[in-house]
């Protein structure tokens, strides 16, 4: 049964927790946080007094952080290349994603016949569905 006065599905990059209550969620203390975020590693959205604001996933970074930090022990600046890598790998995913669902359009659209080709080891160019184990089938646009 839905709430009617709660959200479905909570924004995980609303941000509404301060310091004080994501360093609690993230098991450390404010002035870690803090410190983080002069660093660049956690960079909260700012209230309207200039407090500091955490989202879910602020607080889901910070605990990945302190994981790479006391478990592997990482140092600062490592999480930080890490943190940067991680996030290039998600745009990363992101495109080939979309590129992805391009192509299945493309392929399933009426004019992909057309446009399909296939070529032998030896160079041959054939133009259409034809598939043989030592074909390669290329997809122009």
């Amino acid at each position: 049964m839905a709430t009617p006065n709660l959200p479905q599905k909570f924004d995980q990059d609303a941000p509404v927790f301060p310091v004080s209550v994501a360093s609690q969620l993230a098991d450390m203390h404010p002035q870690t946080l803090r410190g983080y975020d002069r660093l660049g590693l956690v960079v909260p959205k700012r209230a309207r007094g200039r407090g500091r604001r955490y989202s879910l996933r602020d607080v889901a970074k910070l605990r990945h952080i302190q994981r790479l930090s006391q478990d592997e022990g990482i140092n600062l600046e490592g999480i930080r290349r890490i943190i940067e890598l991680e996030a290039q790998i998600d745009g990363l995913q992101t495109q080939i994603q979309r590129l992805n669902d391009t192509l299945q359009r493309v392929q399933n659209s009426p004019e992909a016949a057309a446009r399909l080709f296939t070529a032998e080891v030896t160079g041959d160019v054939h133009h259409g569905r034809y598939r043989a184990r030592e074909r390669l089938a290329i997809t122009y646009r």
